[in-house]
């Protein structure tokens, strides 16, 4: 059984990152303050504090792609994923990487797609088909 990670780090606006990580990624809010709250990222815990976001450049080199460095995650069961990415789509997300396919057909097969939140931190989220593939070398 896996357990939730906990993650805080800085976001520019309380209001534009409860909208987003409340209604737009569906997380439940927690925990809050004047200067901080809580949600569920997929289960995980994430604590968003007013403050200046983490830099980030495109370092990271994944297959043919140059993705933002450093970024934070989750990994979704494939239907679960699709289902995000088009909402995620509807909603106008400008996305860093459009929903995608990489490492088809080879160990490791995966959906994945690149955004920023509203501060600017790089978000990734990826679907695998079996969950057994995660670790797959």
């Amino acid at each position: 059984m896996l357990t939730p990670f906990h993650l805080a780090y800085n976001v520019s606006d309380l209001a534009a990152a409860r909208d987003f990580y409340g209604r737009v990624l569906g997380g439940e809010e927690g925990r809050s303050t004047e200067t901080w709250v809580d949600f569920s990222f997929f289960g995980h815990q994430i604590s968003l504090h007013l403050g200046e976001p983490f830099k980030t450049s495109a370092t990271g080199k994944v297959g043919d792609h140059m993705v933002p460095m450093p970024h934070l995650g989750v990994v979704l069961q494939l239907e679960d994923w699709r289902a995000l990415a088009e909402k995620l789509t509807k909603e106008g997300i400008d996305f860093v990487l459009p929903p995608t396919v990489r490492f088809e057909g080879q160990p490791g097969e995966q959906w994945t797609m690149f955004f920023y939140d509203p501060s600017g931190n790089p978000i990734e989220v990826k679907g695998f088909a079996d969950m057994e593939q995660v670790f797959t070398a």
